[in-house]
């Protein structure tokens, strides 16, 4: 039977997306709120937001479909790690924006940069392009949580 690669590119870059999308969809509700916060002068404009994640989502499904290719025995590790740290992406977006838990948010963003880099470390013992094409992700996360700290202390 023929391998088909972009078969797992297709499916993690659209399960990503779609991840992403529901994140939206939820905290859509909550945005009046965010845009009235006080926030640092380094807050990007909001139509930012969607563009850089979509790009983000969409280098994290090709990373973690090379995993899935792989035959590296931290094959598994790493995708669960990679799954784990979604997880936590998606419940951070519900902890800043649906409840307005800027103190816990902010802390639960240093755990999920945690969660990034041992993903960032796990992927480089599998395939290190893949590793790679997680550091856009890990500066932007990293970037929001500057964000979220300084809206914490501002609010």
């Amino acid at each position: 039977m023929e391998k088909k690669p972009w078969k797992s590119y297709a499916f993690f870059i659209l399960f990503n997306l779609v991840v992403s999308g529901l994140v939206s969809w939820a905290t859509s509700g909550a945005m009046e709120s965010y845009e009235a916060v006080k926030k640092s002068s380094l807050t990007p404009p909001s139509f930012i937001f969607p563009i850089v994640w979509t790009v983000l989502y969409t280098l994290m499904g090709i990373s973690a479909a090379i995993i899935y290719q792989s035959e590296s025995p931290y094959k598994k590790r790493a995708l669960t790690i990679y799954f784990i740290q979604l997880v936590v992406n998606f419940l951070w977006s519900f902890l800043f924006f649906n409840l307005q838990m800027y103190g816990l948010s902010f802390f639960w963003l240093l755990f999920l940069l945690a969660l990034i880099i041992l993903m960032i470390i796990t992927f480089w013992q599998v395939n290190r392009t893949a590793a790679l094409l997680q550091i856009p992700y890990l500066i932007w996360v990293y970037f929001d949580g500057y964000l979220a700290y300084s809206i914490w202390q501002l609010n």
